[in-house]
Parts: structure tokens; sequence; C-alpha cells
């Protein structure tokens, strides 16, 4: 019985020994991952900049959209009548340079006519509409005034829009090299105010980049090329754009 007792009362030493053992494993293992968590914020102050780049350029493309608008008193009569001058535009066009793979049907439309001015709430069916512009893109903006004027000699009577644009590969580069300049303006900002903090940048943690473009110039025409005695080619002027990059940059500083 004596030997049972001392067995026990060695047994509860031990298994008193692991969990005070156990706890300062613990509480070691606890302070060493507080002192890791302590260096890194230590070590890893940042700083917020951001910096920007931009320049005009003219624009090297141009989209419009032109075509013909015919009224009649039946939807048969208005779409022949618009069939046959819209064939005479596109044919104009073609003669003035421009190419098949450049037009394409940008809307088309028939619509009823109806007068209201009686007491009848419904209105009174006077006709029918009929609407057919195309749409050009083209590299070739310096013909656009050929264009137009030559659409509206052949029977064209609406301009929709004319705007002037960027191509992708001319937009791709120079937003490239404005990347460039415009992290370097980050770098340069950075630098100052590291500096005056009498600290020192070391490193980059991320980069957020933005584009930003301002709205494509609006071009200007006369309105003299709809009298379809025009002496001299429609004035179209496509002016610049500016297409501008930001940056926002986390350097690490120390």
């Amino acid at each position: 019985m004596e030997y049972f007792q001392t067995k026990s009362k060695a047994n509860l030493a031990v298994t008193t020994a692991i969990v005070i053992l156990s706890i300062a494993i613990l509480t070691a293992m606890e302070h060493n991952f507080t002192n890791v968590r302590a260096q890194t914020d230590l070590t890893n102050s940042t700083l917020f900049v951001s910096g920007s780049a931009s320049n005009q350029t003219k624009p090297d493309k141009v989209v419009v959209s032109l075509g013909v608008e015919t009224t009649d008193n039946t939807a048969q009569a208005a779409l022949t009548s618009n069939s046959n001058l819209m064939n005479k535009v596109v044919e104009s066009l073609k003669a003035a340079g421009v190419q098949e793979n450049e037009t394409s049907t940008s809307t088309f439309s028939i619509t009823p006519n109806y007068n209201y001015s009686s007491n009848n709430n419904q209105g009174r069916l006077i006709g029918f509409t009929v609407s057919n512009s195309i749409q050009i893109e083209s590299s070739n903006i310096e013909s656009v005034s050929k264009w137009i004027d030559a659409a509206v000699s052949a029977g064209a009577n609406n301009v929709n829009n004319i705007y002037f644009t960027l191509s992708n590969q001319k937009s791709d580069m120079l937003k490239n090299s404005l990347l460039k300049d415009a992290i370097d303006s980050a770098k340069i900002k950075a630098d100052i105010a590291a500096s005056a903090a009498g600290l020192k940048v070391i490193g980059v943690k991320s980069i957020t980049v933005g584009e930003a473009g301002s709205p494509p110039p609006v071009p200007i025409y006369s309105a003299k090329a709809f009298d379809g005695a025009a002496e001299s080619p429609t004035p179209i002027i496509s002016g610049k754009q500016e297409i501008s990059v930001t940056v926002s940059i986390i350097y690490l500083i120390r």
C-alpha cells in the first residue's frame, strides 16, 4: 500500500512539472511572437505618394456618323426614297476614298408620324419617316471635309456626330511613356518628403496605376455644307487631345 502511495506522489510530481514546463514554453513562444510583430511594425514604415504626367497630342483616328432621312405617305415610299439616296451617298464616299472596311451601318429606323392637332387622342397617321446612317472609322483624318461634302452633295441630310480620338496603338504607346514619367515624379516627391523627415526610401510596397483623358475635341464644321452649294471644303478642326496617367505608390522608408 505504501508503495502505491509513493508511486502516486511521484506521478503527481512529474505531471506538475510537465504542466509548469508547458506553461513556460507557451509564455516564451508568446513573448517571441510579440517581438516579431513589434519589429515588423517598426521596419515597415510607409510613405504614400502620388505622381502624374500628361501630354497633348493630335488624334490619329476619326469617327463620323452621317446619313439620310426621308418622309413619305407610306413606309414603302419613304424606304424606297431613302434607299436610293443612301446608295448614292455610299457610292460618293467610296469615290472620295472611304474604304469598304471603314464603314458600317450605325442606325436604321422606320417611324410612323402622327398629327395630334385634332381632338383624337390617338392621333392621325400622316406618313412615315425612314432614317439610315452609316459610321466611318478611319485614320485618314485629313479627308473628313471631303467626305462630308461628297455625302451631302449625294443626298445626305444628317451629320449625326464627328469626333476625333486616338488609335489603340498610339494611346498605348503614349500611356507607357507617361507611366514612366509619373513614376519618376512620385519618386522625386518621396525622396524629398523622406529626406525632410530624416528618413530614406528603401523600397516599394505597392503601385496603383490610373488613367485619365480629356474628352475628344469637338470638331467645328460649317453649316453651308448642307445647302448643297459649298464652294470650298467644309472646315473640320480636329484640335488636340490630352492624355494623362496617374500612379499611387506606397514606399517603404526607414
